[in-house]
């Protein structure tokens, strides 16, 4: 048991470091579910990136569909994450349809289809980032559900497509696009110039876009997160360094192929920051 809650911890701390610290402000008690939790959407998240063929990570995510349901595939408790995710699903009665649809919402990756719609693109970054943070905010709870709503979307859509953005040039070298069509052709922006690496001033009109509605997002983040109790705020914490990173893009947007992010101990600095004045989590 202490094996599969160290595999999680170790997970965490080399491949989302930001939850990694975000998790060192909760109590003690509840860490090893914590990192369960996003040693989870870790593995969820990086299929795309360790197959060759979407058949392939189709399979990877069916299989953890099947987990969740209970149809499993041998000893699948032999899985560090497995274990150590039933364990936080039973002792904090942690709802499967959020987790199932974490997964769901992953075979959108395995493809390089676009989003047809700034809604639908939303709705990704809800299922991925405002589901994890709920259920982040239940087990800093103990267990109770917590009446987040809007708190939670608006937190979710704003770091998911800052996440997004900031990974655009990486999607866009492996030939998948997380721009709506919808707001390319409202700016008359052509994929094939994305996806070439060509900097056109119509496809820096839709990253702008982007930028403004994540930023609108965290506005309506500002208002609400006083509500936040502080138990929960370390489930919020990530976001600390997003308003930066956005900044960061536009002061960047003529040169939107180069990687642009916040300095790791920058993000460490706004984190605590933050865990000391949760008002500055969307500030």
């Amino acid at each position: 048991m202490q094996d599969n809650a160290a595999h999680c911890e170790a997970l965490v701390r080399e491949a989302d470091k930001d939850r990694f610290l975000a998790t060192l402000f909760a109590p003690q008690p509840h860490r090893a579910a914590l990192f369960a939790l996003y040693a989870f959407n870790i593995e969820i998240a990086r299929i795309r990136e360790v197959v060759r063929e979407p058949i392939a990570g189709e399979m990877r995510l069916q299989w953890w569909a099947d987990v969740l349901d209970n149809r499993e595939h041998g000893a699948v408790q032999a899985h560090p994450v497995v274990a150590a995710l039933k364990l936080a699903i039973e002792r904090y009665r942690l709802p499967l349809e959020p987790l199932k649809a974490m997964v769901e919402i992953r075979f959108f990756d395995l493809y390089d289809d676009q989003p047809t719609t700034l809604e639908a693109l939303e709705t990704y970054a809800s299922q991925t980032a405002a589901s994890l943070i709920a259920l982040a905010a239940q087990i800093l709870n103990d267990g109770k559900s917590h009446a987040l709503g809007e708190i939670a979307e608006h937190a979710g859509i704003a770091y998911g497509l800052a996440g997004l953005l900031r990974a655009f040039p990486t999607h866009a070298a492996r030939g998948k696009l997380y721009l709506p069509t919808d707001l390319m052709r409202e700016h008359h922006a052509d994929p094939a110039d994305a996806l070439a690496e060509r900097s056109t001033p119509a496809l820096r009109a839709v990253l702008m876009a982007l930028r403004a509605r994540a930023l609108l997002h965290l506005s309506a983040l500002r208002i609400s997160i006083g509500d936040v109790p502080p138990a929960l705020v370390p489930a919020f914490l990530p976001l600390a360094p997003v308003r930066t990173l956005l900044m960061r893009l536009e002061r960047e947007k003529d040169a939107p192929f180069e990687m642009v992010d916040v300095p790791q101990w920058r993000r460490q600095w706004l984190m605590w920051r933050a865990a000391r004045n949760p008002r500055r989590i969307a500030s």
